[in-house]
């Protein structure tokens, strides 16, 4: 039986090895293609973006709304794929003198997501050119990968696999088949997604890799870890929006009343922790996986935590 299990994670990293090859694409050949940034366009699905709760924004109103959205995505996913790449290239080395088929995926991973990054600074970068002045990314890239990387690899694999299947829920779920999005963006997500998609299924292999090596007071500690690095996306994200919220009401062409201003920042707040915390945590796959790793009084502790964060989504 033992046997067989292997033979099955073997075959799962020699097809990301095939899958990665087959898929491979470049930023300027086949995303950018010399394209501008339209701004007559959204950037993000209102699924994602949360305007529809603030029907008293214009049409033109609630478009920047999203590009706004936007551009924070391309940073948020600048930021945390600095320190996925860092965790990748430290499983790697350990692999050097051992499964090569492994070696090559993970290797290939770290590639890709140094692509990714390269990607993100592309795009915030044409954005920032048609947007107006005052946008400010409050996180330090490097600062918070040393803080991630401190904790358990455990942890970390536990987020980052939540991280890369929300990116594969955002695209097949909101992205892909909404109009009126920016046909530049939805390349960008579409090619996210296809090398994602790969990822996804290495951070799986890696989790359960690392779990198996556990004790259950190691687990215990690695579920504290866990919840203590979504406590910290969340203060990055409330610290975010509040900026975000504020560039917009600075930026809008018109004052707001005092209550339309706050349904803004509470509404930017909303968004940010449904992109980046709930859409990953109530995925179906990464529950799964969560529940198979877990014990009840584990399970019990990570829900705990996320509940006021999931409550904001709920109450909107």
């Amino acid at each position: 039986m033992q046997t067989a299990v292997q033979d099955t994670e073997v075959d799962r990293y020699a097809r990301c090895v095939e899958v990665s090859k087959r898929v491979r694409w470049e930023i300027d050949r086949d995303v950018i293609r010399g394209r501008v940034m339209d701004f007559s366009t959204k950037f993000l699905p209102d699924g994602l973006s949360g305007v529809r709760d603030l029907a008293f924004l214009t049409t033109e109103e609630q478009r920047l709304v999203s590009q706004i959205q936007g551009r924070t995505y391309a940073n948020m996913f600048g930021l945390v794929e600095r320190f996925i790449t860092v965790k990748v290239l430290e499983l790697s080395h350990e692999r050097g003198l051992g499964d090569q088929v492994a070696l090559e995926a993970l290797v290939r991973l770290s590639d890709e997501e140094i692509k990714h990054q390269e990607l993100f600074r592309r795009l915030e970068a044409m954005t920032a050119a048609g947007m107006p002045a005052g946008y400010a990314f409050a996180p330090e890239p490097n600062r918070v990968a040393q803080a991630v990387l401190a904790s358990s690899t455990w942890a970390v694999l536990g987020l980052t696999c939540h991280i890369e299947l929300f990116t594969l829920a955002h695209y097949l779920q909101a992205i892909e088949h909404e109009a009126g999005i920016s046909e530049l963006w939805k390349d960008v997500f579409r090619y996210h997604w296809l090398e994602e998609s790969q990822h996804a299924i290495l951070d799986e292999l890696e989790w359960r890799r690392e779990d198996a090596a556990l004790t259950k007071e190691q687990r215990d500690a690695g579920v504290a870890d866990l919840i203590e690095l979504v406590r910290a996306v969340d203060a990055i994200l409330q610290v975010q929006a509040t900026a975000d919220g504020e560039y917009f009401i600075g930026a809008c062409e018109r004052d707001l009343a005092r209550d339309q201003a706050e349904a803004v920042r509470k509404s930017f707040l909303r968004a940010y922790r449904w992109q980046y915390i709930g859409s990953g945590v109530t995925d179906e796959r990464f529950l799964k996986i969560l529940g198979s790793l877990v014990d009840a009084d584990q399970a019990a502790r990570i829900q705990s935590a996320l509940r006021p964060i999931l409550a904001s989504r709920q109450a909107s």
